[in-house]
């Protein structure tokens, strides 16, 4: 069974720096062969973002929230995620990513705003009804020229959350259910 796995780039500017971060954390994280990944640009979808209702905007919502793992990447505006990622987001009902395991990223000029994904979209994506496997991922357009020693340290870190996670849910498999 491959894992159903999504990018979702807040990113005004298309296939931005920020997308390919995200594209190369999900590539480091997970074994090939083992997951379908496809990449929602946010950018590309700019005509209709703020249409209410829309078809289109809909089923991007609900391919995401049928997704098992669900990168959300944004560069830093003001301290925090675009608003763009904040308008696809806001289109879900409470607890509409549950069963999603999300992992929140920013990249940003500097590392002023390191915490920006853990205290600004990790919230979110809990309140929404998705697991967030552990600290938000942010890197510093300073570390792009060892991107990949970076995006491979926080994979590792990702990986080591979702085994622990793992060997809780397989204790729990078993145990039962209480009202």
């Amino acid at each position: 069974m491959s894992l159903k796995v999504m990018v979702v780039v807040g990113n005004p500017k298309p296939a931005s720096r920020t997308r390919k971060v995200a594209e190369l954390l999900v590539s480091h994280l997970l074994s090939p062969g083992s997951y379908e990944l496809e990449v929602i640009d946010l950018a590309d979808h700019v005509d209709e973002i703020f249409a209410w209702p829309s078809e289109k905007m809909s089923a991007l919502n609900t391919q995401v929230a049928e997704s098992d793992l669900v990168v959300f990447a944004s560069p830093t505006y003001k301290a925090t995620y675009t608003g763009l990622l904040k308008a696809f987001l806001d289109r879900y009902p409470a607890n509409g990513l549950a069963g999603v395991t999300a992992i929140p990223v920013h990249t940003g000029a500097d590392f002023t705003h390191a915490m920006g994904p853990t205290f600004t979209l990790s919230p979110l994506l809990v309140e929404l009804g998705a697991t967030v496997p552990g600290r938000g991922f942010y890197l510093a357009l300073s570390q792009m020229d060892k991107l990949d020693e970076v995006v491979a340290d926080a994979a590792a870190e990702y990986r080591s959350n979702l085994n622990r996670l793992a060997t809780v849910a397989a204790a729990t498999a078993d145990a039962p259910v209480t009202a």
